[in-house]
């Protein structure tokens, strides 16, 4: 798997998701603010990846702090995590990442200020091999439910790119690869960024796993003709009561499922689960420029100049919807998901 975020020589290096498939380019962000723009323009992108990499920007604005005064220093960090939290407000991991750099930070204030430097950047590393590791037991998990032979139908990218490694929905599929079975993969396009064609349809041809892209209006066609057994994605903030936000076309692929008896199975980590919010109609939205709609990669138009556009980052699939929750932690009913999850 190419890293998709890590520290390197005092920098946070990235994938630049923005230039695939096309391009293979890495993008050293030597501060917390090109961290925060890298963010913003989906340089990097997926809930856990983006949490990752705002535990890294936290760190690394952090060495950038000239002060021994921990008072001056917790405030100047403090200062960065709102920042780099104004970035995206859909993605939960985001917010529990920082979150937990804020409590790492307050927790050292009798340290000496080069100490916590180091140790926040310890934090961060941990936060990445812990998302990786959490990633493999969600895929065994999740793996259980796939047969051999089967064809899985998946949305957007909640791969490895879109984590620090392995991947969420991507990483049930390489699971039950590991363990032997014949997987087929149908990817859709995933509109308008297109996640779906340049980013999974990619990861998964690295990996050598068959992959069958379709546009997005195609689903249906092919679940009424018996082409999918099953449906795996990911998933950016997951309500109490079980509802699921996800990449914007995900409840039109649910409703699908629903309508032809097949399985709609939703895979995330514990840190995407938000108990503060009580259901998917508290779940902030976030509205995207509407190039992304009007063009391709900003560049090529393919709508009238001017045209009135709508364009939300994500919707909202209700749990009646949706068959399980895949985490770490074992697979539940949606309902579940506010008695099972207690922080």
């Amino acid at each position: 798997m190419v890293p998709t975020v890590e520290w390197k020589d005092g920098a946070v290096r990235l994938l630049d998701q923005s230039r695939l498939p096309e391009v293979v380019e890495f993008l050293d962000c030597r501060d917390y603010q090109a961290v925060a723009e890298a963010i913003r323009t989906l340089k990097v992108r997926g809930a856990p990846a983006i949490g990752v990499t705002a535990a890294m920007g936290v760190a690394l604005g952090a060495q950038a702090v000239q002060t021994t005064d921990y008072s001056i220093f917790g405030s100047a960090v403090l200062k960065i995590c709102d920042e780099l939290a104004a970035t995206r407000p859909t993605a939960v991991n985001l917010f529990w990442a920082i979150e937990r750099m804020r409590q790492k930070l307050a927790s050292l204030r009798i340290q000496p200020v080069p100490s916590i430097k180091q140790t926040l950047i310890n934090e961060s590393q941990a936060i990445l091999e812990e998302d990786i590791n959490l990633c493999k037991t969600m895929g065994r998990h999740g793996a259980e439910l796939i047969m051999d032979g089967q064809t899985v139908l998946t949305h957007c990218n909640a791969g490895s790119l879109a984590t620090a490694g392995y991947g969420t929905a991507l990483g049930v599929i390489r699971a039950a690869c590991e363990q032997g079975k014949k997987i087929n993969v149908i990817a859709d396009e995933t509109r308008p960024v297109l996640q779906g064609s340049r980013l999974t349809a990619w990861e998964l041809m690295q990996d050598h796993i068959p992959v069958t892209l379709i546009t997005d209006n195609m689903a249906g066609s092919l679940m009424k003709q018996g082409k999918i057994h099953l449906c795996v994605v990911g998933a950016d903030r997951i309500a109490a009561n079980g509802d699921v936000a996800n990449k914007i076309g995900t409840y039109s692929v649910a409703v699908l499922a629903k309508a032809h008896n097949i399985p709609f199975y939703v895979a995330a980590p514990y840190s995407t689960i938000d108990l503060k919010t009580k259901t998917g109609d508290d779940i902030p939205i976030e509205q995207r420029s509407p190039l992304e709609v009007t063009s391709i990669h900003g560049s090529h138009p393919v709508a009238p100049k001017d045209v009135a556009v709508y364009n939300p980052a994500f919707d909202v699939t209700p749990a009646e919807l949706i068959t399980g929750i895949i985490t770490e932690r074992g697979v539940f009913k949606p309902q579940e998901i506010g008695e099972r999850f207690i922080r």
